[in-house]
């Protein structure tokens, strides 16, 4: 990921991001017999999302790179699930 990095560009993966594990937790809890322990992990990573959205209102640029590179690899993992 580019150093430079907009805050808009970061944000976009940070929901993206969020959106996989809003999906996840919505399949769990959907499913016949959910699993709590997943169903709490996606929750907490959930919330390091929101956590980080707000973190980029304020964010330098050196922090908003650091925050769009971490989304842009979990993304990558996610889609290899």
């Amino acid at each position: 990921m580019s150093e430079h990095v907009s805050p808009e560009a970061a944000k976009h993966l940070v929901e993206k991001v969020s959106s996989r594990y809003v999906a996840e937790i919505r399949k769990e809890q959907g499913s016949a017999g959910p699993d709590s322990e997943h169903l709490k992990t996606l929750k907490a990573e959930l919330a390091v999302c929101a956590a980080d959205l707000l973190a980029l209102e304020e964010a330098g640029s050196q922090e908003v790179a650091e925050i769009a590179a971490r989304y842009a690899a979990r993304a990558q993992e996610l889609n290899g699930q």
